[in-house]
């Protein structure tokens, strides 16, 4: 049994991203400075994110954020994405539910993260900034900012994890190929790598050591920004485009969610999915069920501790409300 594809068309690109924060019941914990321990604003992440992601990250009255029509040019040329009817998968688990995915994989990078690469890139270009920083596990977020900053021409460092640039020299060649520098971490360019390297030699690596060298080259450059894959708000912000256009495309299957469920690792895939269905949760219109799949190697929503921490291994980043 075929499975069934629904398509938007081009018109069906949302304009504006879904802010959940402007709707939650309760309002996250704020960021907090590691040196006062008050909540920052988002003047104090100047320093680190270009002004507008900042002004993002902090905003929970706007129920939505305009997209710009530059980064909708650039949405164009791979959105909507398909919605997929799994017969196949239905029918091999005998199950009467009917289960549909949303198909992010034929974005040019091949995965979701270029739905924030792009608009974060423009930013930084219309503030004129020059260079960007990051950094990248598998490689997923690092392709996707590679080409976002090639688009847009600015200069791009990525601190890719030890072991994934050596275990995944393809994806490594996709960022090179958009003219990223990448950079093998920990490395003996930042202080914080050097220490690392010094206190462990055979350490193969963290996102956390990558975080840090990466914010370490950003404050250290001039017209230089930090940009994040995950995590923070503003990134979640930007993946709504995936739930938005799921909501619409199962209105043309005659559906609506029972249970929504996403892959969970710094969260953008998850909410990307989720918090455009979650807000007719807030206001009462459906019951709809939402589950994080996190994996069993670090079960941190089940089994971890809701407390404050650095987002990194050297302790740059602002203090971060974390499982």
């Amino acid at each position: 049994m075929e499975s069934k594809k629904f398509i938007l068309q081009e018109k069906d690109i949302p304009t504006a991203w879904y802010n959940v924060m402007a709707e939650m019941p309760v309002k996250p914990r704020p960021l907090l400075s590691p040196v006062t321990k008050k909540p920052l604003t988002p003047e104090d992440l100047y320093p680190l994110f270009s002004e507008e992601v900042s002004r993002q990250e902090f905003n929970d009255t706007d129920k939505w954020i305009e997209i710009p029509e530059e980064v909708r040019d650039m949405y164009r040329i791979w959105r909507p994405t398909p919605l997929v009817r799994a017969r196949g998968l239905e029918k091999a688990l005998d199950t009467p539910a009917h289960i549909y995915f949303k198909n992010e994989s034929v974005s040019p990078v091949g995965s979701h993260k270029l739905n924030s690469a792009i608009p974060q890139a423009y930013y930084c270009k219309k503030q004129g900034v020059t260079n960007i920083t990051t950094e990248t596990g598998a490689g997923q977020w690092g392709a996707a900012l590679s080409l976002a900053a090639k688009h847009f021409g600015l200069e791009l460092a990525v601190y890719m994890v030890k072991v994934s640039y050596h275990q995944k020299p393809y994806r490594r060649s996709i960022m090179q190929t958009y003219g990223a520098e990448v950079i093998a971490s920990p490395s003996m360019s930042t202080k914080a790598g050097r220490k690392i390297i010094t206190d462990h030699p055979n350490y193969q690596g963290s996102l956390g050591t990558a975080i840090s060298e990466a914010v370490e080259l950003a404050m250290s450059t001039p017209n230089c920004k930090y940009t994040l894959g995950s995590v923070l708000n503003h990134v979640a912000l930007h993946q709504t485009v995936i739930g938005l256009e799921a909501e619409k495309q199962m209105e043309m299957a005659g559906e609506y969610p029972d249970i929504v469920i996403g892959c969970f690792g710094g969260g953008s895939n998850f909410s990307g999915i989720s918090f455009p269905f979650m807000r007719h949760n807030f206001s009462g219109e459906r019951s709809t069920r939402f589950i994080a799949a996190e994996p069993a190697s670090c079960p941190k929503l089940t089994r971890g501790v809701l407390q404050y921490d650095f987002g990194d291994e050297a302790g740059y980043t602002p203090l971060i409300p974390m499982y």
